[in-house]
């Protein structure tokens, strides 16, 4: 019995610097409404910053005083970053917003190896709190008790801030209708940044109570995102005593899951998510949304085909393509194959969020799924390659069948948080069910058949599924089909009201997105001749938006560009210098800052600019209202 009361204790001191960096997130998104991926990155900063305060400061005040000074420098940078970086864009689509947090994520990984360099550091234990105590013959360390008083005080002094301050006020007020405050007439610039500044000082300040009891390195900040944005959807967006309540129950749910269903530890957080998001979308002490947020696929210039010249001149771009292999060598070619494979992943995701108006934060998990089935049929049935080929991504089909249905009753943010969910449970079934997936040591020896196996014909075989999906993608937003699909994007009331049933039409749109995954997942798998569990991972899915809103969401085919783009310069980044994701960082970040609608939507732009300045009789040749790639 006093062993599961000290776990349940070790769970609760967990659940303090949890809380604090999801009531930092949860204060964030309220207000400002930003996804902010790089909140995981505040929180690393404060630990490093932390662990060089407390060594060089010596006793309880050179401790205690590092950690709050490091919390009070990071929070310092955070309000340089909003000045700089967010407030520029606010105003473009809120997933942008993601990819510029994002950025800065891949930014501060590599800063952080350049000056503390890539060894773990272990800080030193905190004075008055280096003890333990005695429970019946079981040791609490003293400083989880700390721990354990602290996360109550700062959910005390978080209310009195919130309920008994003017600012306060005017913070919940923002969290329920934002705009309405500013016509009231508050200053939403310094608003924001203040918001911003106590959010980031709380993640700082939970990496740097985190010093004593872990390792400081530097994949501190995709660890801690993850179980982040979890404790903040199930809590509620903007509540923070629902983030104090999620952080305690994913902490015992982490501690206990190991003890009483070893299997399926690592699921069970997950499927608590899914079930809270599906039975109560707002999360546990949250509420519904007053208005529709604006959905990422809304375009303001209409689509329309490609013309006879630029039909043409995209099959010239795939005959020069095609004639790679004449001369490039094996390295490149095996490059040139895996960008077409990931062209196909961004444009499966592109089409659900640019036409369907639905971003999927866990699309990966349909790629992988592709890559499984490819592996289980080639390696257990011993099938040969184009049978695998052609059965291997139905497993994605099934994943996306049975995950679309529950995720198309939810939008905006909960759907992509549910789909985080069930990426999650797939990636963590395949990492622990060692039996049948090979856990982390993978399914090796999926070599392509003898026909696919030089390099020039792999990537030729690539490059005509990626044109062959492209192409019928892009049929499809022009069938009856894609216009019934956006018709939903924009407005579910209007679409309805004309009969058209929104959610199957959604849902169908989910099922054909992962059914393009899969097959792009099981070309992989026989590029790689391996499947491993990070096929499916979160780290994945995010490449694949980078890679949509990088084309920029509201175009056609932008998926494509942003693929090649991002994949080529990926890969020759890590071939060239030791600081690939510090330059990498650099250049999303002035993607979106200067280009926020994507590389193909900014092309657009300047397109429609010149053909209306152009002379009066070149409109008879392209009308400005028009749109394509």
């Amino acid at each position: 019995m006093a062993f599961y009361v000290v776990q349940f204790l070790t769970g609760l001191a967990s659940a303090a610097s949890l809380f604090l960096v999801a009531s930092g997130l949860s204060i964030i998104f309220g207000v400002t409404r930003i996804v902010n991926f790089a909140h995981g990155a505040f929180y690393m900063i404060g630990a490093y910053i932390a662990f060089t305060l407390t060594e060089r400061f010596s006793g309880a005040f050179g401790f205690w005083g590092g950690v709050v000074m490091a919390a009070l420098a990071v929070a310092l940078i955070g309000v340089l970053v909003e000045m700089v970086l967010l407030r520029r864009i606010y105003h473009a689509p809120e997933l942008f917003q993601l990819l510029g947090t994002f950025g800065l994520t891949l930014m501060v990984e590599d800063l952080v190896v350049l000056i503390w360099g890539p060894d773990d550091l272990v800080g030193r234990r905190a004075p008055g709190f280096k003890g333990a105590v005695d429970f019946f013959g079981q040791n609490i360390p003293s400083y989880d008790l700390f721990l354990i008083a602290l996360g109550p005080i700062v959910l005390g002094i978080l209310w009195l801030l919130f309920q008994r301050t003017r600012w306060g006020v005017l913070v919940r007020a923002a969290t329920q209708d934002r705009d309405m405050v500013a016509a009231l007439g508050v200053n939403q610039k310094w608003l924001f940044t203040s918001v911003f500044a106590v959010g980031v000082f709380l993640a700082a300040l939970g990496g740097a109570l985190q010093i004593p009891r872990d390792a400081v390195h530097h994949a501190m900040d995709l660890r801690i995102i993850v179980e982040v944005f979890v404790v903040v959807v199930i809590g509620g967006l903007g509540s923070i005593v629902g983030a104090f309540v999620a952080a305690v129950l994913v902490s015992e749910l982490n501690a206990f899951g190991i003890l009483i269903f070893p299997k399926i530890s690592i699921i069970l957080v997950f499927l608590v998510m899914a079930v809270v998001l599906i039975v109560r979308p707002w999360g546990l002490f949250g509420k519904p949304e007053a208005a529709a947020r604006k959905t990422p696929g809304l375009t303001v210039n209409p689509w329309r085909p490609l013309r006879s010249n630029e039909r043409l001149a995209s099959l010239a771009a795939l005959v020069i393509a095609a004639m790679l292999p004449l001369f490039a060598g094996n390295y490149a070619l095996t490059v040139g194959s895996e960008i077409a494979i990931f062209v196909i992943f961004a444009v499966s995701l592109h089409f659900l969020m640019s036409v369907g108006g639905l971003a999927s934060f866990g699309h990966a998990a349909y790629f992988g799924l592709g890559a499984y089935g490819v592996a289980f049929l080639a390696k257990m049935a011993g099938l040969p390659m184009i049978v695998c080929l052609l059965l291997g991504p139905l497993l994605g089909c099934m994943g996306a069948a049975v995950f679309g249905f529950f995720a198309v009753q939810l939008s905006g943010v909960y759907f992509a948080m549910l789909t985080l969910a069930f990426a999650q449970i797939v990636w963590s079934i395949a990492f622990q069910w060692v039996s049948v997936t090979g856990g982390d040591n993978g399914i090796l020896g999926v070599w392509p058949a003898s026909w696919a196996a030089s390099p020039s014909h792999f990537y030729w075989l690539a490059l005509g599924v990626a044109a062959l999906v492209t192409i019928a993608l892009r049929v499809m937003v022009f069938s009856p089909f894609g216009y019934a699909l956006r018709a939903t994007r924009d407005s579910v009331l209007r679409s309805e009201a004309v009969g058209i049933n929104a959610k199957r039409i959604q849902w169908t749109a989910f099922v054909i997105a992962g059914t393009t995954a899969g097959i792009g997942g099981a070309l992989f798998a026989y590029l790689k001749g391996s499947v491993f569990p990070d096929n499916l991972g979160i780290s994945l899915s995010v490449d694949a938006l980078v890679m949509v809103l990088l084309g920029g969401v509201e175009t056609v085919s932008g998926g494509v560009i942003g693929a090649i783009v991002y994949k080529a310069l990926n890969i020759w980044l890590v071939s060239q210098t030791d600081l690939s994701k510090l330059v990498l960082g650099g250049f999303i970040v002035l993607i979106v800052v200067v280009f926020p609608k994507g590389i193909v939507g900014m092309l657009e732009l300047l397109a429609q600019r010149r053909r209306k300045s152009s002379p009066p009789g070149s409109s008879l040749l392209a009308k400005p209202i028009e749109s394509a790639e």
